[in-house]
């Protein structure tokens, strides 16, 4: 998932907590990446909890979460529409799909006795 703000993707996770934040615009949930958090006032364009006002929310299974009270809410929004597929995604997740499954090939063939 990209940040909400710039686009930037998320590379592989280093061990520890992620320096991306996450909330939820719109009904769905985002990412801010760290350099968007320095330059941007992002908590102002995410959704709020009706209750406390809070921004720390999560979006799944149909539902928004609240962590900061713990009010639970029905989504209003899906969460996905699947008639408009991300091209940069899609092409990403090929990409590694052929990245993976070459390894896999190179791990299975037969080797040469001599």
């Amino acid at each position: 998932m990209p940040c909400f703000l710039c686009g930037a993707r998320q590379s592989d996770p280093t061990r520890g907590v992620s320096p991306w934040k996450r909330g939820v615009r719109h009904e769905r949930q985002v990412l801010v990446c760290p350099d968007c958090q320095l330059v941007h006032d992002w908590k102002a364009d995410l959704d709020r909890c009706g209750r406390c006002r809070s921004t720390f929310l999560s979006s799944r299974l149909g539902e928004i979460e609240c962590h900061s009270c713990g009010e639970v809410r029905p989504q209003t929004r899906p969460a996905l529409d699947p008639a408009r597929p991300d091209a940069a995604l899609t092409n990403e997740v090929e990409q590694a799909l052929s990245r993976a499954l070459s390894g896999l090939s190179r791990l299975s063939a037969p080797r040469a006795r001599g």
